[in-house]
């Protein structure tokens, strides 16, 4: 199995995507993470579920972790107001963007290997082209991934 076999078409968010809109997806579509493209849509980036749940945090909690005990439950309910009206820019880490990427020719084996060292829930397949960016083919998911190996 190559990465080609195993890609899967996925749904993307762009930067200036509503942040809470981007989290309506990630939940309605039980995915594993958001991946966030360009303008020109192609991905750069992408932001793992947990690190959404993260935005969601105060800093103050985020900081110290001992605080989270101090947030009683009707505050907690509304910790996703919060993104309404900002855009998914605001919530992208800061630095490089994290875009765990393989070719169309790469195994399972090492997709596999690049999913745990990067600790990925998923994967972009690119075909890269010497004169732009490359040709997106979709994402492998780590249950996808799973499954076609259970499956073998």
């Amino acid at each position: 199995m190559r990465a080609r076999d195993l890609a899967q078409p996925y749904a993307s968010v762009s930067t200036d995507t509503d942040a809470l809109e981007a989290v309506r997806l990630l939940v309605e579509h039980g995915l594993p993470g958001l991946l966030v493209a360009d303008p020109a849509g192609q991905p750069f980036a992408m932001l793992p579920a947990c690190d959404v749940v993260r935005t969601l945090l105060p800093r103050y909690v985020q900081e110290d972790p001992v605080l989270a005990a101090v947030v009683d439950e009707p505050h907690a309910d509304h910790l996703c107001r919060a993104l309404a009206g900002r855009a998914l820019a605001d919530r992208l880490p800061m630095g490089r963007p994290f875009l765990p990427a393989a070719t169309p020719d790469r195994t399972a084996v090492e997709l596999a290997e690049l999913m745990a060292r990067t600790r990925s829930p998923l994967i972009a397949v690119i075909e890269r082209d010497a004169d732009g960016p490359g040709r997106f083919l979709g994402v492998v998911t780590a249950a996808h991934l799973l499954k076609r190996l259970l499956q073998a």
